[in-house]
């Protein structure tokens, strides 16, 4: 028979643990992305998710998906990057209500930019955890983002 949770129950705790270091190394590695390259974390992402896309380019709603974010939040996100002239929208050629999202030549040129700072940050923040650490962590990470609730 299960007792009901309480506020000091170990997974709470775990949960809140994994909450704060999140939010402190979002803050730390966009602050750096922001300073060093001139773009968010979030512009970041998006620019690192259609690079890595079939064909390089994702509809926006996939888009939304992988970088968690409404469908109107990615599209005023990828509005901003349009008008700094990063991504480009390409219509689809089967569905006249479908857009990708494309990197153009400027936003190819500010991933290679905000990856080697990027990976540089997280070398620095993962300092002193062995390979093996590491893939105990990606590990542990996926059994964790395929859990499935109720």
């Amino acid at each position: 028979m299960r007792t009901a949770a309480t506020a000091d129950d170990a997974l709470i705790t775990t949960f809140g643990r994994l909450v704060e270091v999140h939010a402190a190394l979002g803050q730390q590695l966009g602050r750096a992305l922001e300073q060093r390259c001139g773009i968010s974390h979030s512009m970041f992402e998006v620019l690192l998710r259609i690079s890595r896309a079939d064909a390089g380019q994702v509809s926006m709603g996939a888009l939304a998906e992988q970088v968690a974010l409404t469908t109107g939040g990615i599209t005023r996100l990828v509005d901003r990057m349009i008008a700094a002239r990063l991504v480009q929208r390409v219509p689809c050629p089967t569905d006249r209500r479908v857009y990708f999202a494309a990197l153009t030549d400027a936003g190819q040129a500010k991933l290679a930019e905000a990856t080697t700072i990027h990976a540089a940050n997280l070398r620095q923040a993962f300092d002193g955890f062995t390979q093996s650490d590491l893939r105990t962590f990606d590990q542990l990470l996926d059994r964790l983002r395929g859990a499935r609730l109720g």
